[in-house]
């Protein structure tokens, strides 16, 4: 099948938009590269310090005739994601030994879970973590002793950080290594029900802590298809994780051999093995109009349209708003997994899984299939399934046809013909909307405007009976720049029992929502944000709003408009507490949210 004529022009487009700061990337990688393995370069001091604590490790180190791989996990125990890292490097290295070659733990990476911090302060270090998770993996391979690097994580931030690193340090390969989803436990729909009877006041907290404890419940992701989940979709659209092995659940046979595997894969594709594949190689600009494909056609989480942009600059590669919003008009919605529908990712990946929608995305002219990829034979690999023979990994053909049509469908017979991203623009701003789980009659909203300044405040105009119509919140100063821009998925309860009571509602904010945004329509990522002078800033409680998902607009209807003065509400304390004192040179040189939010790109 011919590719599809929009991905061609939409790809050809970014390659000549992005020519400038690609071959200049290109060419910095390239000259590490013709300077072959670095260990070479190291002094006996340098390598003495690096292999001191090696133990039986040293000889092979020292005759520097096969790889040493560098680890970078961001493991900790607070994250149910991540948990399951903390044995994966001693099967790592175990792996490689018996192949001849080393690895070592190069560093490690900080790892926040945004459902801890979902609703207060620390979300707002949240973005700015992937700047920080990019800085230190670099840190941790400036040592400059490895032939290629396994990237070990998985949740919101910590996948686009890795990648920002591994585009940077892409003369060596780079594998993303990922643990896989905690099994199912309590429906995410009925998660959902109880958060709003606690909204609504129906229920207690003790109903609603047992709630989120059967949901939350073990090692793993959780098994909504937000942010962490969409992150494991793009490793493996893009060619960076192993086919098949995104949502393998912990703790499984299966799971320890993909690891295992992965490290193998690693040996072979450094300078000193047989496939050489430098990371850069991998990271072009087919790859990320791979990963928007793939994004697009599972409905996955918006804070990918922010994280996308920043790990392609990472690599020269420059993203726009309208690349997303034109795949996402040629790309049909293939699945179905909550917040878009009942199914968790288990029941997802059962149904045929990444594999199903690779396969058919391929067939239907629309994936690039002749990228490079760590797998080495293109993304066709990919529409394979991981099994077990023995203690062998052996890949077999994955699903030809979707094994439940209420969960899975293929690219003939989508349950939309769209990805269900619109971006939008007009006299508030530009911004972006998913509607993959929104009601149609909900895509054109036109109400009066209730303006707040925090999510504090609007919970308490909820509770206090002054939301209870037709409205349009509108929550600024919630962007980079103002307070690091964090999710406003706390309001989900609030506006969705609003929804419940007949009420037309929407969200209009310069902050985020989640990777789990659901049915309550919401236009976000708005700029110019609100501190940098966007309109936004402008808008008062009453004005009529106006947000058409379908002809893509945004505008308030008030006369005068332009001629209003400011508002500048007082921000200064988002300045202190929490850890926010640090981040002070982090609100002041962000990018705007259109360029990816960014700090180190």
């Amino acid at each position: 099948m011919p590719l599809h004529p929009t991905i061609q022009s939409v790809t050809e487009r970014i390659i000549e938009r992005s020519r400038p700061s690609r071959d200049s990337y290109m060419a910095k990688i390239n000259a590490a590269i013709d300077d072959g393995p670095k260990r070479a370069h190291l002094t006996c001091g340098n390598q003495a310090h690096a292999y001191a604590a090696m133990g039986d490790d040293k000889a092979n180190l020292i005759a520097e005739r096969a790889p040493n791989i560098g680890i970078v996990t961001a493991y900790n125990d607070m994250l149910s994601a991540h948990q399951p890292f903390k044995d994966f490097p001693d099967t790592i290295k175990d792996e490689v030994r018996k192949h001849g070659a080393t690895a070592q733990v190069a560093g490690g990476v900080p790892a926040m879970c945004d459902g801890v911090t979902q609703g207060q302060t620390g979300m707002e270090l949240s973005l700015f973590s992937r700047d920080v998770i990019a800085l230190a993996a670099g840190v941790a391979l400036s040592h400059n002793t490895f032939d290629a690097a396994l990237y070990l994580g998985v949740c919101d931030k910590i996948v686009p950080g890795l990648v920002i690193a591994a585009a940077t340090f892409g003369h060596i390969p780079a594998i993303f290594v990922p643990a896989g989803p905690m099994v199912s436990g309590l429906p995410n729909d009925e998660k959902a029900r109880v958060r709003r009877a606690f909204a609504s006041g129906d229920v207690d907290r003790t109903a609603l802590m047992q709630a989120e404890m059967q949901s939350y419940h073990g090692p793993g992701t959780c098994t909504f298809y937000g942010t962490a989940n969409s992150n494991q979709m793009l490793m493996e659209f893009m060619g960076l994780h192993l086919p098949g092995s995104s949502f393998v659940n912990p703790g499984t046979p299966l799971r320890e051999q993909l690891t295992r595997l992965a490290a193998r894969k690693a040996c072979d594709i450094t300078h000193l093995g047989t496939e050489f594949r430098p990371a850069a190689h991998v990271l072009d600009a087919r790859a990320f109009v791979n990963g928007i494909v793939g994004l697009m056609a599972t409905g996955g989480s918006t804070n990918l349209i922010l994280h996308l942009p920043a790990m392609a600059r990472a690599a020269g590669v420059i993203l726009e708003n309208e690349d997303f919003a034109d795949i996402s008009a040629v790309v049909p919605l293939l699945a179905k997994v909550y917040p878009n529908g009942l199914a968790d990712v288990n029941h997802f990946h059962a149904a045929g899984g990444l594999g199903f929608c690779i396969g058919t995305l391929i067939d239907e002219g629309l994936l690039h299939p002749d990228v490079e990829t760590i797998a080495g034979t293109g993304l066709q690999a990919y529409r394979n399934e991981p099994k077990l023979d023995g203690d062998d990994i052996v890949f077999e053909p994955g699903a030809e046809t979707s094994l439940n049509d209420k969960i899975l469908r293929d690219a003939k017979t989508p349950f939309a013909p769209s990805g269900g991203l619109r971006h939008v623009a007009g006299s508030l701003g530009n911004g972006v909307i998913k509607v993959s789980a929104v009601a149609e009659h909900l895509h054109q909203i036109e109400a009066p405007a209730a303006v707040f300044h925090d999510q504090a405040s609007v919970k308490e105009a909820f509770q206090n009976g002054e939301l209870n119509r037709d409205v349009i919140v509108v929550v600024r100063y919630q962007g980079p720049s103002a307070n690091g821009m964090p999710e406003l998925h706390n309001l989900t309860p609030c506006l969705s029992v609003l929804l419940d009571r007949g009420h037309k509602v929407a969200l209009v904010t310069d902050g985020r929502m989640s990777g789990a945004s659901g049915k309550v329509p919401a236009a976000i990522h708005v700029a110019p944000e609100a501190i940098a002078g966007g309109p936004l800033a402008k808008v008062r409680d009453g004005d009529i709003v106006r947000l058409d998902a379908a002809a893509g607009t945004l505008d308030v209807l008030a006369d005068g408009f332009d001629d209003r003065q400011i508002v500048h509400p007082d921000l200064s304390a988002n300045e202190f507490g929490i850890g926010r004192e640090l981040f002070a040179p982090f609100r002041r040189l962000v990018g705007p949210a259109t360029q990816g939010a960014g700090v180190v790109v």
